[in-house]
């Protein structure tokens, strides 16, 4: 992607106005959109993203810039141009250059660009005839096919000479009910670290069901009564609670400038003991896993809480100055127009020992989010509120009709000490993640969690 000898004179210069730290990220990027409504095809969108970033360390200081002059003569322009922020003498010369060895994690058997755009358009039409045939209630079903190739080069003056390659494939499929009166929406999503070989080995009918069978049942939910409950959520993108309000905190982004409430914890008990919080990369072809981070650091398998103890926390390289603790291969950026930073991958609590039967018959009256919807976060403090898609009311140990416009408001870190049932169901949803490096590919995941308390917001008055 990028001579050696030129990188070698980029990050050279990146150094000379005394720089301890300089850093090259190249970037050549395909993906490939598909939205499919009415059974027709409505929009096709493909693009090539191609640029190099520079990125410059002093003790606690960073620089990044990027460009997408690939020239010898532009990139050491740059180099030189960021380095100006920097004041001080050339002192350091980049380590020699070693290329790192790196098996893939993540196998493809089909990359997108080799496969035609009829083929995925088929896929699309499968799935929109599932959707809209479930029910007669069903207006409108939209499916949207992602695809993507991304290949990536990593170097810096410590030595790192890493390639990578990464392949994604996302189905999306909304639906829309409706009964004459009202309309209701449905959707799920999957994905995964694979090329087109993900598409035709998918159950596209369970998908494409789950979306309208959502839809019909929310025209019949009644309003969500609000107050305080015991709440279930399910498995999978039910862990986007978790991930939301306690995640982000776990992250050296926050954690090193002391804007995290986990910050300086290490040791404590921060969750229920049955709460163990992991962020695995490493996964084989899961949506949110990585072989290296976008610094060149392999993928690891990071125990953030361990039986409710807080272990660890997930580390790029600049915050792992601040903190005087080793990357944790989680420098993860949207693209070359982002600097990375600490990221989340596949973060999901691990499975547990009791039954979905056990959990939900040992809960007397409360609520069973099945399908969450969007929400916002305070970072700093954890405090969240969360829409859910697809609830339902539990009495006398039955989940029992659905309900609508239910929201869950709390406090992360508090919500998180609250669990006291963790179900073996363990389920990863895929999902995209915005912070300061961009938005990337990330998996949420659980089994099924009871929450003892949750503040439930729904239709005021009604209980």
């Amino acid at each position: 992607m990028l001579a050696k000898s030129v990188i070698d004179d980029v990050l050279e210069a990146a150094l000379s106005t005394g720089g301890d730290f300089s850093e090259v990220f190249v970037e050549n990027r395909y993906s490939n959109q598909l939205i499919l409504q009415g059974g027709q095809v409505e929009k096709s969108l493909s693009g090539r993203e191609f640029g190099i970033g520079i990125r410059i360390f002093k003790d606690f200081q960073s620089v990044y810039t990027y460009t997408t002059d690939d020239s010898r003569e532009g990139l050491i322009k740059a180099a030189k141009k960021a380095a100006q922020a920097i004041k001080g003498e050339h002192i350091l010369q980049p380590t020699s250059l070693e290329r790192q060895a790196i098996e893939s994690l993540h196998p493809i058997l089909l990359h997108p660009r080799e496969v035609e755009k009829k083929r995925k358009v088929d896929v699309m039409k499968k799935a929109y005839e599932s959707a809209k045939n479930y029910h007669s209630s069903i207006e409108q079903a939209t499916i949207k096919l992602f695809d993507e190739e991304q290949m990536v080069l990593i170097a810096n003056s410590e030595g790192t000479f890493a390639e990578d390659q990464r392949t994604r494939s996302l189905l999306s499929i909304k639906s829309i009910a409706s009964d004459g009166i009202q309309m209701q929406t449905g959707g799920h999503s999957t994905g995964a670290f694979k090329g087109f070989e993900f598409f035709e080995n998918l159950n596209l009918e369970h998908y494409a069901f789950e979306a309208s069978r959502m839809a019909v049942t929310m025209l019949g939910a009644e309003n969500c009564p609000s107050g305080k409950y015991p709440v279930i959520l399910d498995n999978e993108f039910g862990g986007v609670i978790f991930h939301e309000a306690c995640g982000h905190g776990l992250e050296a982004t926050s954690v090193a400038k002391n804007n995290s409430v986990f910050a300086n914890r290490i040791g404590e008990k921060v969750a229920s003991d049955l709460v163990t919080y992991i962020d695995d990369g490493t996964l084989k072809n899961e949506w949110g896993s990585i072989t290296i981070d976008d610094e060149g650091e392999r993928a690891w398998k990071n125990v953030l809480i361990e039986n409710g103890i807080l272990t660890g926390y997930l580390i790029d390289k600049f915050n792992s100055r601040r903190m005087g603790m080793a990357s944790t291969g989680s420098g993860r950026r949207q693209s070359y127009r982002f600097a990375p930073t600490s990221r989340m991958t596949n973060t999901y609590i691990a499975s547990g020992k009791s039954t979905n039967e056990e959990i939900i018959s040992n809960t007397e009256r409360g609520i069973f989010a099945k399908y969450m919807g969007g929400g916002q976060v305070n970072p700093a403090t954890g405090d969240y509120n969360f829409s859910v898609m697809e609830a339902y009311l539990v009495e006398n140990g039955k989940i029992s009709k659905p309900l609508r416009g239910a929201t869950l408001i709390g406090n992360g870190p508090e919500t998180i000490q609250l669990v006291d049932m963790v179900g073996k169901n363990l389920g990863h949803g895929p999902g995209m993640c915005g912070s300061e490096s961009g938005s990337i590919p990330v998996n949420v995941g659980q089994p099924m969690v009871r929450v003892s308390e949750m503040t439930v917001g729904g239709r005021m008055g009604e209980e």
